[in-house]
């Protein structure tokens, strides 16, 4: 944990001056002063949205003097889908995307990382709040594939599925309320996989954007699998299509 954070004001600035990428930043409510006022100009200068939280919570983070500031570094960089898309479509690649939607677990996050590398997805879209932190347990759980895959962090996840449509990717959301088996789509085509989050699923103004619900059978007594299980399954079954789709020579 000690590796993945640093605190106090001036340490922040430089750190974001530097280049670092800012997983999560956490600032005290009601906080003042010249120096945050420089910091302020600085997250907006770069498109980093602070939570604003008690100073309880700073306090789990560090008893040292922490000044109202705690930010999370990761050592993987951030990309924007607008800009990722296109240089996908320029590349002459047929995008395939997976969408986590508030998943906290960093295992599961770390392990579905993984699985999404070894499968060629091209990027993994994150929202900004609400998710797993990108640290060095998530690095070590994706055994280093977080070093290898793009991932995208967006303010507003439905907005950034709107886009994804309007550049004609199809967005498949993987829930058991589906009727729809993963077996009836077409994933051959540009895509993105939405997984939900480990207790309640995918969000419903996700959902609402989404173009199918889509759904893994389940023969057995038990209604649901671990979120990693599951969009291993689903990965797999898109990776199947992609090759059988492709004509031998």
């Amino acid at each position: 944990m000690k590796d993945d954070f640093i605190f106090g004001l001036r340490p922040v600035i430089e750190a974001i001056e530097a280049g670092k990428t800012i997983d999560k930043i956490f600032v005290q409510n009601a906080l003042q002063g010249p120096i945050y006022a420089e910091l302020k100009t600085i997250l907006a200068k770069n498109k980093i949205r602070p939570n604003y939280v008690p100073i309880e919570k700073l306090n789990r983070f560090t008893r040292k003097n922490h000044q109202g500031v705690v930010a999370f570094i990761s050592d993987v960089p951030f990309h924007r889908v607008e800009d990722l898309v296109p240089q996908l479509f320029e590349e002459g690649k047929t995008p395939f995307l997976l969408i986590l939607d508030r998943l906290t677990d960093v295992r599961n996050f770390g392990a579905i990382c993984r699985t999404a590398e070894c499968v060629g997805v091209d990027a993994i879209i994150l929202p900004e709040k609400g998710a797993a932190p990108i640290n060095s347990d998530a690095i070590k759980t994706s055994a280093g594939a977080l070093y290898n895959i793009k991932i995208c962090k967006e303010p507003n996840l439905a907005h950034a599925v709107d886009f994804l449509q309007q550049s004609g990717i199809s967005v498949f959301a993987a829930t058991e309320k589906a009727q729809k088996l993963i077996y009836d789509v077409n994933f051959t085509e540009p895509c993105a996989i939405v997984m939900g989050n480990e207790e309640t699923g995918i969000s419903k103004e996700v959902m609402h954007h989404s173009d199918e619900k889509i759904k893994l059978p389940i023969e057995g007594k038990t209604q649901s699998l671990n979120v990693s299980v599951a969009c291993g399954a689903i990965l797999y079954e898109a990776v199947r299509q992609k090759i059988t789709a492709v004509p031998n020579p």
